[in-house]
């Protein structure tokens, strides 16, 4: 009961801060919405992007599952969560970018590339086999599940992402109009760097202050 205390004396703050001020966010935002941006997070409970990239409300439409994955374009009677998301985001909020953005030490990838999730399980390894190419692709070029291995898996995943998203004809479609970009970060959580994947260097490259880009030889060859 203390952790559930914590948080809704954590509301009564936030409430303070963007309720009772004059120029409160939700004067606009109570009734609809117009964020330029779609960020697909993984769940880790060490990623908030609204933490990471300091966000107000109202700014960000946000994702968030295991190993921030967005699935190929499936149009069946099946659900799907991302993909209903995405298309929200874009033919109704017309946001003008969408990020993937993955991290370090990531859980999901780790026990993707060791292969510890159990069979029983219900749902993780189904979700986590949208990777499998990606991680055959990175254990090519390793003997064993090092924390470099996994370092790779994390930024070709969010290459495979990316790709995945042109999948989805309306996206495609806003991409090759102008309209959309698409944009590939990874969060270093021990270092405190943002890197971005760039197109032409084809690869992940500092956003903030100089860093040696990760695994880099091995993110070219696993697009």
């Amino acid at each position: 009961m203390k952790e559930i205390r914590k948080f809704i004396d954590g509301f009564k703050e936030f409430r303070k801060e963007y309720y009772c001020r004059e120029d409160s966010p939700f004067l606009e935002l109570q009734d609809s919405q117009s964020p330029s941006t779609m960020v697909i997070a993984c769940s880790d409970s060490r990623t908030d992007p609204s933490l990471i990239l300091q966000c107000e409300p109202g700014e960000i439409f946000v994702v968030r599952n295991i190993a921030n994955i967005v699935p190929p374009y499936e149009p069946d009677a099946k659900l799907h969560g991302v993909s209903s998301a995405l298309e929200y985001a874009v033919k109704f909020l017309k946001v003008q970018n969408i990020i993937i953005l993955g991290h370090s030490s990531c859980g999901g990838i780790k026990s993707l590339m060791a292969d510890e999730i159990s069979e029983e399980d219900e749902f993780i390894s189904k979700w986590l086999s949208v990777l499998t190419s990606v991680r055959e692709k990175v254990r090519a070029h390793y003997q064993n599940v090092s924390v470099e291995a996994c370092t790779a898996c994390e930024m070709a995943s969010i290459l495979h992402s990316m790709n995945n998203l042109l999948t989805f004809p309306w996206i495609a479609e806003q991409v090759e109009k102008g309209n959309l970009e698409r944009h590939g970060w990874y969060f270093d959580l021990k270092d405190g760097h943002l890197l971005s994947y760039n197109d032409e260097t084809r690869l992940f490259e500092p956003l903030t202050e100089p860093h040696l880009p990760l695994c880099a030889a091995v993110v070219k060859d696993t697009e």
